[in-house]
């Protein structure tokens, strides 16, 4: 079976839904993570470079290229495979504070057009995507963008949001008529995975030993619509042949 998971950024979907992507791969599927918003701008200024002082790296680094590099490390522990868009992240689109990132997409912002194009250029058996709890706009953008495509998706909760609010809700594009599919995880896996995002760790947890205590006790819950559960149930069938 090939399975895509869609991500916002170089971490998501580890931190979301790493446990599951390794044990698919680890079952003999094909899993590919495809990022979405993984663009280098030279010379960033304003929020989009405070995006990367905070997190302890020069105005002369290339953070997308360095979190590229974390996320292709992140992905060899899970036995997926990487592939990256290109398309600019929200500081780069006109987002100009982190408060700004959570408070709605802008007017004119319209670059789940441009995700859910590249999209159609992609065939899967089973695909994989955010709720968008935590309301971030890139995340919005790409659930928007995946739930336009009428695709077999299991729709996962957002982490770390989901850790800072249990209770949040996921983004107005989710589609109606979901249940709970259950796939199993590889948890110390996930959290191997997760330790290769260094410069996101200190930011997110606190650190490496807070993100692993933190994700150890977050199971990963997927929601799916009949048609990816029935891709489930099939790949489970077969596979008890």
């Amino acid at each position: 079976m090939r399975v895509l998971a869609v991500s916002p950024h170089l971490d998501d979907a580890a931190f979301s839904v790493g446990g599951t992507l390794a044990a698919l791969a680890d079952a003999g599927h094909e899993v590919t993570v495809l990022t979405c918003f993984t663009a280098t701008v030279p010379n960033p200024a304003g929020f989009a470079l405070a995006c990367q002082l905070d997190k302890g790296l020069g105005p002369d680094v290339d953070y997308l290229a360095l979190r590229r590099a974390e996320d292709a490390a992140a992905m060899a522990v899970l036995g997926a495979t990487p592939v990256h868009l290109g398309l600019l992240e929200a500081p780069h689109r006109g987002y100009t504070s982190a408060p700004d990132l959570f408070a709605g997409v802008h007017p004119g912002d319209d670059v789940w057009r441009s995700v859910a194009e590249e999209l159609t250029r992609q065939d899967a058996d089973l695909w994989l995507a955010p709720q968008a709890l935590g309301g971030h706009v890139d995340h919005l953008q790409v659930l928007r963008a995946v739930a336009g495509l009428d695709r077999p998706v299991l729709w996962w909760r957002d982490s770390p949001y989901v850790l800072r609010d249990p209770a949040a809700v996921p983004g107005p594009d989710l589609p109606a008529g979901l249940a709970q599919v259950r796939l199993p995880q590889d948890l110390e896996r996930r959290g191997e995975a997760c330790a290769r995002y260094a410069t996101q760790l200190g930011f997110q947890f606190g650190g490496a030993t807070q993100m692993r205590a933190a994700l150890a006790g977050l199971p990963e819950v997927l929601l799916g619509g009949a048609r990816a559960r029935a891709v489930v149930a099939g790949a489970a069938d077969g596979a008890a042949r």
